[in-house]
């Protein structure tokens, strides 16, 4: 039998493989999370990835962003 993959597993990465952090906050520009998190995706527990996803979700309604990109 074949382990399952990442997404298989869990809850996926939310990177989008546009790797640049924006000066003032600190965030990727595609996937809204920091450093610490982008490093840690791969220990966190699952609760921990769907805090994270929820976090992002903030970022991305501070920035007027939802997940089909910039607001109309």
């Amino acid at each position: 039998m074949t382990p399952p993959s990442a997404a298989e597993a869990g809850i996926p990465s939310p990177c989008v493989r546009v790797c640049q952090l924006d000066e003032a906050t600190r965030w990727c520009y595609g996937c809204f999370r920091n450093l610490n998190e982008i490093a840690r995706w791969g220990r966190m527990s699952e609760t921990e990835k769907a805090e994270t996803l929820e976090r992002i979700r903030e970022r991305k309604e501070l920035m007027g962003l939802d997940d089909a990109g910039p607001a109309a």
